[in-house]
């Protein structure tokens, strides 16, 4: 054969190689994996059996992630509540930057992430990525108002499709705020023809317009039919693709389909964790019958810590025997794990996450790492996989640094500042090696003493001999107090971590 006609053939077959070999030509020439991002919503750290073995929840799926892949023990979101820690993860910028200083946007909040921002996904876009996003936004929308009512019937002026998602699939905030409405790219799918009752703990919920297709039981299955449905229609697609599934679950209101009430043994809440581990489960069955398991990193994760509180007096009521008790008897669950506090607080129950990734053939399987990270690292992360590098950090993801050398298990190569907590109330905590320098006096958001931001006295933990946070070291070791305080100024001045 001459080397015209070798040449003219080649295309073709790289083409009928890359198709034996289950990879798209595109992924194949630039070597991108796909990549998905799930955010469960409210799921602590000791309620997946990986980093609780003592947790009578069965957790199979997440099982199954952390043998096939890598489980993080020091793993963090930027924030202790829902909104600002998806603002970090989806710009690479601590939320506290923006201005959303302390709590959460509502379901008719008007959009945080600001016009000229770059996201995650607007940055995959110019990588080539296919972007789709599915689940719980509770980053502000553009509902359109006539007069003093709302217009449910007028597309939206804003919605994911405007932050760099080419498919967006959403429902406005948290499952226990109204309006309870599809949005699909900028249009409500069904206009609102119910109100929707205030109810009590566990099926929390708040009064408010409800869409004439919603059903609140049957949400998650709906999102989760939308996300595995995405994945099976990436089979065949020339271009690799991101998609971000931030679960309902399992947050306020607790209820779990029927299909799995009671099967925990552990009231609604451990029915509703289980639940979760079924979606997880899902999008991985979805990978397999779509031969994209082994090109695509699967990342899974919480935006915050468990609301469940911690109950030490096994004669106190608790969730087990009385479903209507926000907590559980230690003796029954630690939906935190060992960790002191709950979702909102700047102690680590409040930030400290469950956190795996899977990437078949390039993460160690079974492998595990003790590196503090945070959410707000997946910008560079992506990029990193991408194969796309990121603008200046004044312009793109301030505060995020790249994950993938642990990935490959080269912890030497992984350097990061240290990484800033925030608690529900705007308290700060920064974390370097085994130090954490909270700048207030309390937790920051639910346990009390619930304290004030910058207030005397200031705690310092070390996290390495002191775990649970119960010794202040802070007069002990004053120059590591400065030390991290001083980072923390650094981070202020410079509006920038990276």
């Amino acid at each position: 054969m001459t080397f015209m006609k070798f040449s003219a053939v080649l295309p073709l077959c790289c083409a009928m190689l890359c198709s034996l070999m289950l990879i798209s030509p595109a992924q194949a020439q630039q070597g991108q994996p796909n990549i998905v991002f799930i955010l469960a919503d409210d799921l602590g750290y000791g309620d997946v059996q990986p980093l609780n073995p003592q947790s009578k929840i069965a957790t199979p799926n997440f099982n199954r992630l952390a043998k096939e892949g890598m489980t993080f023990t020091d793993a963090h979101s930027p924030s202790a509540v829902c909104t600002p820690t998806r603002y970090a993860t989806l710009t690479g910028r601590y939320c506290w930057r923006s201005s959303l200083k302390r709590g959460v946007l509502n379901g008719y909040g008007r959009p945080l992430i600001e016009a000229d921002r770059p996201t995650v996904a607007s940055h995959l876009q110019t990588a080539g990525y296919r972007t789709a996003c599915v689940g719980k936004w509770h980053l502000g929308l553009g509902f359109v108002k006539k007069g003093d009512a709302y217009d449910w019937s007028a597309p939206l002026t804003y919605s994911p499709v405007d932050a760099g998602f080419e498919y967006s699939y959403v429902i406005p905030a948290s499952l226990d705020f109204p309006p309870y409405v599809y949005i699909d790219g900028h249009r409500i799918t069904e206009v609102p023809d119910r109100t929707q009752p205030a109810q009590k703990f566990p099926a929390f919920l708040r009064k408010g317009e409800l869409g004439a297709d919603f059903s609140i039981v049957d949400s998650l299955d709906h999102l989760t039919d939308k996300a595995t449905t995405y994945i099976k229609q990436q089979q065949d697609a020339e271009q690799p693709f991101f998609l971000y599934f931030p679960l309902t679950a399992p947050h306020k209101p607790v209820m779990p389909h029927p299909r799995f009430e009671g099967k925990s043994g552990l009231g609604p809440y451990g029915d509703f964790v289980m639940q979760v581990d079924s979606v997880v489960g899902r999008v991985l069955d979805a990978l397999d019958e779509s031969d994209l398991a082994n090109e695509t990193v699967v990342m899974v994760t919480s935006d915050n810590g468990s609301y469940m509180y911690r109950e030490t007096d096994a004669g106190q009521p608790a969730h087990v025997k009385d479903p209507s008790q926000q907590a559980y008897y230690q003796g029954d669950h630690t939906a935190n794990g060992p960790w002191r506090g709950t979702k909102a607080d700047i102690w680590e129950g409040g930030h400290r996450v469950p956190f795996f990734a899977r990437w078949p053939g390039k993460i160690a399987a079974g492998s595990t790492c003790d590196q503090p990270i945070c959410h707000v690292d997946l910008f560079a992360t992506a990029g990193t996989l991408a194969k796309k590098s990121l603008p200046s950090a004044t312009v793109a993801a301030p505060d995020s640094f790249s994950l993938t050398p642990l990935f490959m298990g080269q912890n030497a190569k992984f350097k990061r500042a240290a990484v800033i907590n925030h608690s529900a109330a705007g308290m700060f905590a920064v974390r370097s090696g085994p130090w954490k320098l909270v700048v207030g006096n309390g937790s920051g958001g639910r346990e009390k003493p619930s304290g004030r931001a910058f207030t005397p006295p200031w705690e310092l933990y070390n996290l390495e001999a002191d775990p649970t946070e119960a010794k202040n070291v802070y007069h002990d070791h004053p120059q590591v107090a400065a030390e991290l305080l001083q980072q923390l100024m650094l981070m202020f001045a410079n509006e920038r971590s990276r």
